[in-house]
């Protein structure tokens, strides 16, 4: 299992997010682009707000109303005044029904722009993921980018659609009520802020040391998801080399610091109600106990204290609700931040302004003094130089890390040169737009790739217009036809989502035929026939030499017997060219080509 690439992570510590401001100012940025609909949010979130806080006043004029009904029959008057009590209900009722009506359309409104935010950003890293240099990949696990465009875009448009309304409700529920409680009573209402500053103090000490718990969790769910679709994508490999009880471990490991990170947030985010709670009950007894003293001395109405209980309430609990809020606002720029950093990761070189087009492309390739190296200070291709003429069959050979295929990957422009130039038809390579450039290449690799989808439609990537004529016809030059004529369902069967449900050697004749029917100008075949029996070998050898009449061909080889007829072999070793010519040339030399030549029979003898 590759999982080295993660093993350092172990160690490592995880802080708070890098960048709240800058990290939320980016959040409104994106956000900009839907003004309109959050100004509607606000508008209808405000107009609720405003319906619900007007309830407990009218609802306490009610309650003063009956209380002076029954003072007036106990002393003999004309009691309770029910029409006048149904009139001050029914008022309430309206008034309570505009404001669920209104929570109901900012609630709509809120939900469908969170949603067109997450759906902006998936296509943003999607696009992104096309922009992006192959050194990226070999640096980041397939489940962390995975995580990135789920599990954080998913946490991000979440808390979102919660924070953001909440936010407006709770602001305009404070300001609102604690106009209506100045109404009531200015005496009242300085004993019910006093909570305030406890409330506040409370807040901020749990906020912060919740912050980097949420930036922790988010970044181990990363590892955590990376590690697992590793495991499963090479599961025959675990299972091969007896690693289960190392994985589990591993995976113990990485889910243990995640289960720590995930407990302690949400145990902090946790506190904080029952704490708000408490601090509000205090400020309630308060209330209660000097709104019966001033009921007593006839400075305020027995419904006014009701409605300043129910202020009271209405009061702490958008504290709480902010409270809340400024948790989620932690998760929030935790998952911002990773989706960001993700966005602004350096993309490949754009094309020039005025890219070279090759209408009728030669295939002559050109390598001047190339030097290249993926960690930039280890230099692995020194002063790598030759000219290959159109149509001719370039093999190349050497031990394993020669530098074989990462020739193949700079002339495909996977990585860029260090130093020096590669050139098709007498233009570098870098003059062109990259998918020009890879439209003139033909690849069939060692590790083959195909995808979820028919037989046919994995042959027909080559050309997508092709037709099902010149899909047969492509698959019967690479000796494909007649085995994929006993599938269930011929070239119309399903591969499945790794392809396993064909064997290894027929996919490699699949991705062939692919390349016969791309009919490129220039050909790479990067042990194109190692998954294939020898009698397989040997057909698609024929085919290929058919295919490669008037092409320019690469051909990476460890069976030094399928390229003698090769125009010529480049023999490389530690990244230089040690040794050139024909294969009969470099048997009479005697010398490093002639020693791996040699070598190979002794070991099948």
């Amino acid at each position: 299992m590759p999982r080295g690439r993660m093993g350092g992570r172990h160690g490592m510590s995880t802080e708070k997010a890098k960048d709240f401001k800058g990290t939320m100012k980016k959040l409104m940025g994106y956000l900009a682009q839907y003004k309109i609909g959050l100004l509607l949010v606000v508008i209808f979130a405000i107009g609720s707000t405003i319906f619900n806080i007007a309830g407990p006043k009218i609802l306490g004029k009610a309650t003063t109303e009956l209380f002076h009904g029954l003072i007036s029959k106990v002393s003999g008057g004309s009691g309770i005044d029910f029409d006048k009590i149904a009139k001050i209900l029914i008022g309430l009722m309206c008034l309570y029904v505009c404001s669920a009506l209104f929570s109901f359309i900012q609630g709509y409104i809120m939900t469908g722009v969170s949603q067109k935010l997450t759906y902006r950003m998936r296509k943003e890293i999607s696009e992104k993921i096309d922009r992006l240099p192959m050194g990226y990949f070999d640096k980041m696990t397939h489940g962390e980018i995975l995580s990135r465009i789920t599990n954080d875009v998913d946490t991000l448009s979440q808390s979102l659609n919660q924070s953001a309304t909440q936010v407006i409700t709770s602001v305009a529920t404070i300001i609102g009520v604690l106009v209506m409680m100045l109404s009531i009573s200015p005496l009242m209402t300085v004993i019910a802020i006093l909570i305030l500053p406890l409330s506040m103090g409370l807040i901020g000490m749990i906020v912060k040391r919740s912050q980097r718990y949420f930036k922790e969790q988010q970044e181990y769910l990363g590892y955590v998801n990376g590690q697992v679709e590793e495991v499963y994508g090479g599961h025959n490999i675990v299972k091969a080399f007896n690693k289960e009880d190392d994985i589990i471990d591993e995976f113990d490991r990485d889910n243990d610091r995640l289960y720590r990170s995930a407990w302690k947030s949400q145990f902090l985010s946790g506190m904080m109600m029952p704490i708000m709670q408490f601090v509000g009950n205090l400020g309630y007894v308060a209330v209660v106990i000097l709104g019966g003293y001033l009921a007593i001395k006839k400075t305020i109405e027995v419904g006014d204290i009701q409605s300043f209980i129910q202020y009271v309430r209405n009061f702490t609990q958008p504290i709480q609700q902010v409270a809340q809020v400024a948790n989620m606002l932690q998760s929030t720029a935790a998952a911002s931040e990773r989706v960001f950093e993700f966005l602004e990761e350096p993309e490949e070189e754009a094309a020039p302004e005025n890219p070279v087009v090759l209408k009728n492309p030669e295939g002559a390739v050109e390598f001047e003094h190339v030097h290249f190296g993926y960690n930039p200070e280890h230099t692995i291709i020194h002063d790598f130089s030759v000219k290959v003429e159109p149509g001719q069959k370039i093999a190349i050979v050497g031990p394993t890390g020669a530098g074989k295929t990462t020739m193949v990957k700079l002339l495909m422009r996977f990585y860029d040169v260090s130093g020096g130039s590669i050139k098709v038809d007498g233009h570098d390579i870098r003059e062109f737009d990259r998918g020009e450039l890879r439209r003139m290449f033909g690849m069939v690799l060692q590790d083959t790739w195909l995808f979820k989808g028919s037989v046919e439609d994995n042959i027909r990537y080559g050309k997508l217009d092709a037709t099902h004529e010149d899909v047969v016809k492509a698959a019967d030059a690479a000796y494909a036809h007649r085995f994929i004529q006993t599938l269930p369902g011929g070239y119309g069967m399903e591969l499945n989502e790794e392809a396993s449900n064909v064997s290894q050697g027929q996919k490699q004749l699949l991705t062939i035929a692919r390349a016969i029917l791309a009919d490129p100008k220039i050909l790479i075949l990067d042990e194109a026939t190692s998954s294939v029996d020898t009698r397989t070998e040997v057909r698609i050898q024929k085919a290929m030499d058919n295919l490669m009449k008037g092409r320019t061909s690469f051909i990476i080889a460890h069976r030094l017997s399928t390229i003698r007829d090769a125009d010529l072999i480049l023999v490389m070793k530690e990244g230089d060219i040690v040794e050139m010519g024909r294969h009969e040339e470099l048997l009479a030399k005697n010398g490093f080509y002639a020693d791996l030549y040699n070598s190979q029979f002794e070991q099948t003898a």
